[in-house]
């Protein structure tokens, strides 16, 4: 009995505490224009089927033997393939090589059509499950564009640039073509970091990139810019870390920001969403202590991030600092060898992440620093557990 009062005695506490800490959230989001017809689980809202969540479940779980096992063994298989040419598959080689000694192997072209393969089929489910039920999902996002905390800011009039317009990650329209782009890149990054294990389903891997990003020598911090914010959530992890800071997140896509502006309202969390150019953002000079982006120089030629470099210094004040979080922007350039640069160049080509080549041959330092930046390429560990480059603006 006493077993049996101490147990139930935990779970009357952790009600408690629950009602405590999530009743006024919970209260707040029942008066919300909200679709969830199957629920949520923490932030994550579950898919709008059974049959589409397992669907989901089964090809995350592919995506993930074949990112371990299937991996391993297609390196294994190319390095004894380059050995055998004469090549040494540490360092890296010329790709019309590289195609030559793998273009008939038939080990590393069956990892090849089981990254690719997977990725179609997840997008044709998540994009099912939302345009079966079009106007449904669409009056949401719509009955959340004037609705705050926070706010949202598109513009019609803006001109698309022609590098954001290709249809990145083969996801159905892009970030700017499809109407429920947020919806498909949310729930397909979710398992992409599954598949890296790093689990993102409560938006915990940007809370914990955000927790890592540096400020100020003089820790003032009023203002802060995520440049390409995407569906908002480096943003709104950004806003949990400084709560008393006005944030902004920018981005060409209108249907990611509405998503994010969207999911943001959802957690009464304050983020102030406008579509905008990374290189062009049109605020004033010296507006920003902080201008930080995540994963978008890879998304964009190189000369443009030269350009959103340059901008960035412009609405930064003196002493402000520019932190990009990317593959390898800083101390090292990737996993060494011709199989990774392999993989990058079936990234390039096949998953249409059209400037990552580009991208693998900037010096972001030097870039940095033809700008005005003082660089520091020695930050602590963030994606890919390399050292993160940031800039400091002069005083």
């Amino acid at each position: 009995m006493a077993n049996n009062q101490g147990f139930f005695g935990i779970i009357n506490s952790l009600d408690e505490m629950w009602s405590n800490t999530f009743g006024t959230r919970d209260a707040f989001a029942k008066a919300l224009p909200d679709v969830e017809d199957r629920g949520v689980r923490g932030r994550l809202e579950r898919l709008p089927t059974l049959e589409a969540e397992g669907r989901d479940d089964f090809l995350t779980g592919f995506r993930n033997w074949r990112g371990g096992t299937v991996q391993r063994k297609a390196k294994e298989r190319f390095d004894s393939l380059a050995r055998a040419a004469g090549f040494d598959p540490k360092q890296e080689m010329e790709l019309a090589k590289i195609h030559e000694i793998v273009e008939s192997d038939h080990i590393i072209g069956t990892e090849g059509l089981l990254r690719i393969i997977p990725q179609r089929f997840a997008h044709k489910n998540f994009y099912n499950s939302f345009a079966d039920q079009h106007e449904r999902y669409l009056a949401e996002m719509q009955s959340y564009d004037t609705l705050g905390p926070g706010s949202l800011e598109l513009n019609p009039d803006l001109v698309i640039p022609s590098y954001a317009k290709h249809e990145i990650h083969m996801q159905p329209g892009g970030y700017v073509g499809n109407e429920f782009a947020g919806h498909l890149y949310h729930y397909g990054t979710n398992a992409f970091y599954s598949a890296r294990a790093r689990n993102n389903y409560q938006d915990q891997y940007h809370a914990r990139l955000g927790a890592k990003v540096s400020i100020p020598k003089d820790k003032k911090v009023a203002r802060i810019l995520d440049v390409g914010c995407g569906i908002g959530q480096f943003a709104v992890a950004l806003k949990e870390r400084f709560p008393d800071t006005e944030v902004w997140g920018i981005d060409v896509a209108a249907p990611m920001l509405r998503y994010g502006h969207m999911r943001a309202v959802d957690e009464n969390i304050a983020v102030n969403f406008s579509q905008r150019l990374a290189e062009n953002t049109g605020f004033p000079d010296k507006h920003f202590d902080i201008v930080a982006s995540y994963i978008v120089h890879h998304e964009v030629p190189a000369e443009v991030s030269r350009a959103i470099f340059r901008e960035a210094h412009r609405i930064l004040r003196p002493g402000g600092i520019y932190y990009p979080i990317d593959f390898y922007s800083g101390g090292r350039r990737g996993v060494p060898g011709a199989f990774s640069q392999y993989q990058e160049w079936k990234d390039h080509r096949w998953n249409n992440e059209r400037w990552r080549l580009e991208y693998a041959s900037m010096d972001f330092a030097s870039d940095m620093e033809d700008v005005g930046f003082i660089v520091n390429n020695e930050q602590s560990p963030n994606w890919s557990e390399n050292r993160n480059i940031f800039g400091v603006k002069s005083l």
